[in-house]
């Protein structure tokens, strides 16, 4: 039996889109699920678009994301060589020619061509006639002798049969006149020479499918299979772009979504298993198939991802979570001052916390905004509106709390709690009108987790310094 072999082709102009994530996600899916590789290969032939930190980016995206490609990433550039030998084989064997036809020429036979409602561009003028009849210093393209009658086939295994008319289809450029390969050379000589049994991509590629397919049958190279993914749009329906929000994968990690979320989330826009909304890895793997790939665009919906990173939040162990706080850190505004003060003592108050801040945080951005009282330094900046509830008496009663707090030898959220409760009994006071000022004294916030769990994982000695802190301007 053949291994499946699948790839991942980026071109490196710019991060790596949501939409090429998910390709690359289909890709790994679908050949891990049958003991197969995907290969990475970086489309870098645009010299003056493509940079080292595009490509950074790219694979720094796919590691995030959990996506691993078999063997080294492969550089489309440095093949040229053998894309022109391929060309120039062709051109040999009569599947090819040079073509002599000036920018002016070929202008106006496209403009001529538009007036007449043809599809078909190039006229074929240099399809049979002698270089030697060329100007003297000509430069030569070299084109794909296409088929002029019948129909090209593609069985795609998303769009079903696909029917191109070859009258339609033009002799296209192979070589430029600089001795450069184009696109469409370069994708077919590294796909057959990388092994790819399936090609897993965009249905915006569908169009370059049957001239793809032509060079093949010119090679007579197996042509592979071919599956054609529509594209991901907005949730207005309409082509996904910057006013819908974030495009690249990056701006997700930044957001605070989970690898696992991305790999779930990604897996499912378009694609379906019967009812199933959440999957394993593992699961996803077993289940990916291309026939399961729908037809139409899918749909981005934020709140659907919001809310399956935080059913994942919640499923994940608290360690889990401290480790991708960490490799979040250093790509959102603060993080590295953050991570500068993570010590051991820290790490343990984060620990602490986690169980009371992942049953309502969303994302990880979140979570590092609930725990913001674990990690703010004294004395605390309180906001507005702790400040407003602390007035004079309020920081009184706090001053007069402190030495009940002070007198526990235990402290855990549930002996905090009952001393708490008792001075409030004492004083004739609601428990809210001891709980909030304390909360606001604590955090200096309004909202956090339950007091007594802020109270007990910032300790005794952190809790009543910060009373302390706060009572002093009373």
């Amino acid at each position: 039996m053949t291994e499946i072999v699948t790839r991942f082709a980026p071109s490196p102009t710019g991060f790596l889109h949501i939409g090429g994530a998910r390709t690359a996600l289909f890709n790994w899916l679908y050949a891990r699920g049958r003991g197969g590789k995907m290969l990475l290969r970086i489309e870098d032939t645009d010299r003056e678009r493509s940079t080292k930190e595009a490509i950074d980016a790219i694979l720094d995206g796919l590691n995030w994301l959990g996506i691993a490609w078999d063997g080294d990433a492969i550089y489309q550039f440095p093949r040229a060589a053998r894309h022109r030998e391929i060309a120039e084989h062709m051109l040999a064997s009569g599947a090819a020619y040079r073509c002599f036809a000036t920018p002016e020429e070929l202008t106006e036979m496209r403009e001529i061509a538009r007036r007449e409602g043809r599809k078909r561009l190039y006229d074929g003028r240099w399809r049979d006639r002698d270089p030697s009849e060329a100007p003297v210093g000509a430069k030569a393209t070299i084109r794909l002798k296409a088929p002029l009658s019948g129909e090209t086939v593609i069985e795609d295994h998303v769009q079903g049969r696909v029917v191109f008319q070859n009258e339609n289809l033009d002799d296209f450029v192979l070589l430029r006149s600089d001795g450069n390969p184009t696109y469409m050379l370069a994708v077919v000589v590294d796909d057959h020479d990388m092994g790819v049994t399936h090609i897993i991509r965009g249905d915006d590629h569908l169009a370059n499918a049957p001239r793809q397919k032509h060079i093949y049958d010119a090679m007579s190279w197996q042509v592979p299979q071919m599956a054609h993914i529509p594209l991901i749009h907005g949730p207005d329906g309409a082509k996904l772009s910057k006013r819908h929000g974030a495009l690249g994968v990056e701006a997700y990690r930044a957001m605070g979504y989970l690898p696992a979320t991305m790999r779930n989330y990604l897996a499912r826009l378009g694609w379906s298993h019967g009812d199933q909304e959440i999957f394993a890895t593992e699961e996803l793997i077993a289940a990916f198939d291309l026939p399961q790939i729908g037809r139409s665009p899918a749909r981005l919906d934020l709140a659907r991802l919001d809310s399956l990173n935080g059913h994942y939040i919640r499923q994940s162990s608290d360690s889990d979570l401290l480790a991708e706080i960490e490799r979040l850190l250093p790509h959102i505004a603060g993080g590295p001052e953050l991570a500068a003060k993570l010590s051991p003592g820290l790490r343990q108050r984060f620990m602490a916390a986690m169980p009371g801040l992942k049953e309502r945080a969303k994302t990880l951005i979140e979570l590092i905004e609930g725990a913001r009282y674990v990690w703010s330094e004294r004395p605390l900046q309180l906001d507005d509106k702790a400040l407003a509830i602390l007035p004079a008496d309020a920081r009184t009663l706090l001053f007069e709390l402190l030495a009940d707090l002070d007198a526990l030898s235990a402290w855990d959220a549930s002996s905090t709690e009952q001393a708490v409760r008792a001075f409030a009994e004492r004083k004739q006071s609601k428990l809210a009108n001891v709980a909030q000022p304390l909360r606001a004294a604590l955090t200096g916030r309004t909202t956090s987790p339950p007091i007594f769990d802020v109270l007990a994982v910032l300790g005794k000695a952190e809790s009543l310094a910060r009373l302390r802190d706060q009572t002093q301007s009373r």
